[in-house]
């Protein structure tokens, strides 16, 4: 079901097994915090991150009889499943006693949940709730709840310039609201401009990652031209990345592996190196070499066209550089 659905479902009283997955973390944590203020949970709440899952304490914890007659939340979030046999088994101790309750916090940003999703069912006494990227629109709701909460005197547009400046990242912006809170003044675009950090260098990598794996771009780029980023910073970065790309081509072509700090100079994580390392091994060197003339053009042109057309050059070129991929 989705978040509607859920909540006329919480007015009928609280599922004892709920799935909560996709890709907005803020929605749910929001709905964990709703179980364990709700059910009066706080101190006698499990909470295990999937890099830390024991399967025999989170089941013994279900098991026993709740201490000084409380509640029993096993909350499980992390982006890695549970084996199916273990979530049936925590879903049937969950449904066993009128104190057990069981959340399960799955991010959908590297995996599906679909396989999981079956093991929620009316049938089996749980719940599956799906939750998506918010939209402005949705986000600037949430968020004026959040300032009411807060205190804060924060107006519509300031909310939105927030949501744009960090990327629809509802987590991020509830925590800004929580900083800006403290100040006691009504909040503007002026203020959040001054003291909030753009994410727009992580929406750049982002956009770029997508372009080599040939996902939907546009609106990417026009999210970091509306923060104000410039044309030919992006251009740059375009470059930067590409060059960064056929040096992993070329290293891994030589030495049959991927070692960052003998590419780059210097060390990166390894989700990341592996992500580049990814990207280098899909794209053939002859594409390369024809990108890098395609950006060398294209740079050419941005500079001698009026800044009226500079955008739409842009737009030209990173969707011209997927069709060499």
């Amino acid at each position: 079901m989705y978040q509607r659905e859920f909540d006329q479902r919480l007015k009928q009283g609280f599922p004892k097994a709920v799935l909560l997955y996709g890709l907005d973390n803020y929605m749910i944590d929001h709905y964990i915090d709703l179980y364990k203020n709700q059910l009066d949970a706080k101190e006698s709440m499990l909470t295990l991150y999937y890099d830390e899952w024991d399967f025999e304490q989170a089941k013994n914890y279900l098991s026993q009889t709740s201490l000084f007659g409380g509640t029993n939340l096993l909350t499980v979030k992390g982006d890695k499943k549970i084996p199916k046999k273990e979530l049936d088994q925590l879903i049937v101790l969950a449904n066993k006693n009128i104190d057990n309750y069981f959340l399960y916090g799955f991010d959908e940003a590297k995996t599906s949940a679909k396989s999981i999703q079956s093991s929620f069912t009316d049938k089996k006494g749980g719940v599956w709730v799906r939750f998506f990227e918010p939209n402005i629109r949705d986000g600037i709701a949430v968020l004026q709840q959040k300032a009411q909460k807060t205190g804060l005197d924060i107006d519509h547009y300031a909310l939105q310039h927030l949501m744009l400046l960090l990327n629809n990242n509802l987590a991020l912006c509830a925590n800004e609201l929580d900083k800006l809170a403290i100040l006691g003044i009504k909040v503007t675009s002026k203020d959040i401009d001054k003291l909030v950090y753009s994410t727009a260098p992580l929406a750049t990598e982002q956009l770029l990652i997508n372009l080599f794996n040939k996902e939907p771009i546009t609106e990417t780029i026009t999210k970091l031209l509306d923060l104000g980023e410039d044309e030919f910073a992006l251009l740059r970065a375009t470059q930067y990345f590409v060059n960064q790309i056929f040096l992993f081509h070329a290293y891994i072509k030589l030495y049959g592996h991927v070692d960052s700090a003998a590419i780059l100079g210097y060390k990166l994580p390894k989700n990341i190196e592996d992500q580049k390392a990814q990207l280098a091994l899909k794209v053939k060197s002859a594409s390369l070499l024809k990108i890098f003339e395609h950006l060398l053009e294209g740079e050419l042109a941005m500079k001698k066209a009026p800044a009226t057309q500079r955008e739409v050059l842009l737009y030209s070129m990173l969707i011209k550089i997927q069709g060499y991929l």
